[in-house]
């Protein structure tokens, strides 16, 4: 099985970037944020404290994710059953996600049921450490970045069209706030593996990004192939 690993900070766009390069691939999209958003909202509707090992580790027998498809082929995330996909999107749900993600139980908690699915299919799979963790031995790995104020006003921009009253400041400081967590953090630190492509995209369209990624990847596939 051929795996895509896709790293990057918050906002660098690597979610959408990730689901159309797998389309193009005919990859499954594994979106492991997801799974982290998901634990954060229930530790937040349990009202816990998404920072407090106290708070989360004993809760986590009781969560239950899973990604399925609807008709349109839409990747969903159910939490206990429960279509959670667009509720885990709000900048409460990505600061839990965070906190929860720094705990070591959390991580070894999915990290099994990610590497599982990428055992069983050709996968694109985005997150802060899948090719330094989860997948250290993907077929090709890529580290997805750009200017933290480009970032800022992707994700303001997404965020207004949901209806979202955060200023733009809100969301830069939301934004440094969760890079200084995530490149900190004790366990699985955000980092580029040593051997992932650098691609920055400050300055280009969604279009532009995903068609470099594309021709980075079919390369990579190439080359691997006929090796």
């Amino acid at each position: 099985m051929l795996s895509i690993a896709l790293d990057g900070p918050v906002g660098a766009g690597k979610t959408t970037i990730a689901r159309e390069l797998a389309k193009r691939l005919n990859f499954l999209y594994v979106d492991t944020g997801a799974l982290y958003r998901s634990i954060g909202k229930y530790i937040v509707d349990q009202g816990g404290d998404p920072s407090s090992p106290e708070d989360v580790i004993p809760r986590l027998h009781d969560i239950s994710i899973q990604l399925r498809y609807n008709n349109q082929n839409q990747q969903r995330v159910f939490l206990n059953n429960a279509d959670v996909s667009d509720e885990i999107r709000t900048p409460e749900i990505s600061m839990a996600a965070s906190q929860v993600g720094a705990i070591p139980e959390v991580r070894e908690f999915l990290i099994s049921l990610q590497r599982e699915i990428a055992e069983k299919n050709n996968v694109v799979m985005d997150g802060r450490d899948i090719g330094t963790t989860i997948l250290p031995n993907a077929s090709f790995k890529i580290f997805l970045t750009a200017s933290v104020e480009e970032r800022a006003e992707r994700r303001y921009q997404e965020l207004r069209e949901k209806g979202d009253g955060s200023t733009y400041e809100q969301v830069l400081n939301d934004l440094k706030k969760r890079d200084y967590n995530d490149s900190h953090r004790a366990v699985s630190p955000l980092s580029q593996a040593a051997d992932a492509v650098l691609v920055d995209t400050t300055g280009l369209s969604l279009e532009d990004s995903i068609d470099k990624l594309e021709d980075l990847a079919q390369e990579a596939i190439f080359h691997r192939e006929e090796h």
